[in-house]
Order: structure tokens, then sequence, then C-alpha cells
């Protein structure tokens, strides 16, 4: 039996209006750890999202510009939709949240996320395949050393949202941006000199998350979803003896599931 975004979707999502300013819709994202940000109008009808990494990138000194300017048109899906074509949309669009609306109205009743998608998925049905036929073998990488305000503002300029650590080219751990912002590092000094100076000296070795969880090559899609849920992780590098020869994300694996990868 399908399953419909009514099944998976979040009830009573925090959202922000288009007249807000874009401070106020940072502020809501950094605390909340949230990968987007339903906006509306002054009538409570939906506009589209802020992203995490538009509002990430926001400075204190932006405190009079409004949210207006920041909003991603996107498709608009329904509660009885089949919660596969919704995450077909996200993916055509490059997005990990859609709004979902009462059928014929703009009114906002829930959201639903690629990981909702990602966690509803059934292991018994996914395929065999192996991972290296869809991994990415081109991976960024961080060292223990490398200072958190390098890392972070890598990862808001090219939308990554974790790396892999090497340590003399061993993985040693993961670096995500959630590991950043649960520690309250997300500001990074931009808006406080004496934080400026602390955050200058903070590691990587400091906040990674380990130990790193890794699968081989050869593990076959199904074995990594079900890794993934029980280690409840967004990405996995894939290690062959002790060298990184990949990694793979719920992005790539739901891809993978709708064929498309």
């Amino acid at each position: 039996m399908a399953i419909k975004v009514a099944d998976i979707m979040s009830t009573d999502p925090l959202y922000v209006e288009e007249k807000a300013f874009v401070t106020k819709a940072r502020q809501v994202v950094r605390d909340n750890h949230l990968r987007g940000l339903p906006v509306l109008d002054s009538d409570g009808r939906i506009k589209g999202i802020v992203t995490n990494q538009d509002m990430l990138r926001i400075t204190s000194t932006r405190s009079n510009v409004t949210v207006a300017g920041f909003v991603v048109p996107v498709p608009l899906v329904t509660e009885d939709m089949d919660a596969m074509q919704a995450a077909r949309l996200m993916l055509r669009e490059k997005i990990t949240l859609l709004p979902v609306v009462q059928e014929g109205s703009a009114a906002l009743r829930g959201v639903i996320s690629l990981v909702d998608v990602f966690r509803s998925l059934d292991p018994e049905g996914l395929p065999q395949r192996p991972i290296d036929e869809i991994m990415s073998r081109q991976v960024a990488t961080a060292a223990p050393d490398d200072p958190i305000t390098k890392i972070w503002d890598r990862m808001l300029e090219e939308d990554f949202t974790g790396l892999p650590v090497l340590e003399g080219g061993r993985p040693v751990g993961m670096i995500t941006r959630f590991d950043i912002l649960k520690r309250g590092w997300a500001r990074l000094g931009k808006e406080d000199q004496a934080k400026s100076r602390d955050t200058a000296r903070l590691k990587v070795e400091k906040l990674m998350s380990t130990p790193l969880f890794s699968i081989s090559p050869d593990t076959t899609i199904k074995e990594a979803v079900e890794i993934m849920m029980r280690r409840d992780v967004g990405r996995i590098s894939v290690v062959e003896g002790e060298k990184l020869v990949g990694i793979v994300d719920r992005y790539d694996l739901i891809k993978a599931v709708l064929g498309e990868a």
C-alpha cells in the first residue's frame, strides 16, 4: 500500500511571515536545526520557503532586510499525494522540504522532508545493487586540525551538510552542520569579536562525530539504508581497507530507490 504524504508529514510546523526580518528567520532555523522554513503572507497563504543555507549565511548587519527577498517558490503538495511523488518533486527542485496544503487552498497543513521519506522506506523492497554504483567518488573532506570557521564557510558556500574527517588519509570522523549548530558555534564570531577569537582557535576534532560509521563498496543499497536508519545518520562513508573511496547520503539513496540513480 502506497504511503501518503499525510502518513509521514510533520504537522504544526514552524513558519515565518514574509514581512518578518531575516534575522528572525535565521534564529528559528538555527535554534531548531531546520532544513527550511515555510513562508506565509499576511493572509496565512503559503508563498514558498527559505532554505537553511540562505538563512545561515545572514549576519546581524542585515537586520533591516525582510524574508520576502529570500523566498524560494516551491511546488505545493497535498496530504493525499503519494509520498514518493513528493520525493520526486524535491529531487527535481533540488530542495529537501515541501509545504503541505489543503486541496484547493494555500493554507499550510504541514511539511514533508526527504528525511521523512527516507525514514518511511521499507528495506524489504529496496534494491540489492552495490553502493559503489551510486556513491559520490569525489569527496570533499576536512582535517582534524582545520579551523571550524573554515569548514563552516565552506559548508555554506558549497552547500555541504557534512564532511568526512581524514587524518593521514584515514577516515576518523564526520563533521556536520548539525554538529556545529547544536554546540552553539553557528554564529562563528561574525557578530562578536570575543567569540571570533575563541572560534578562530576551535578545531574540527573538538566538534566532529566519532566513531565514523562506514560501509564497503559492495554493501547493497538495501543494507546501506538499514544501517543509516539504525544509526540515524544522514550520510555514510564508503571505505576500502582504510581508504576513503566514496560517500553516500539520504539523497543518493532515495534517488536509487526511485530509479533515478
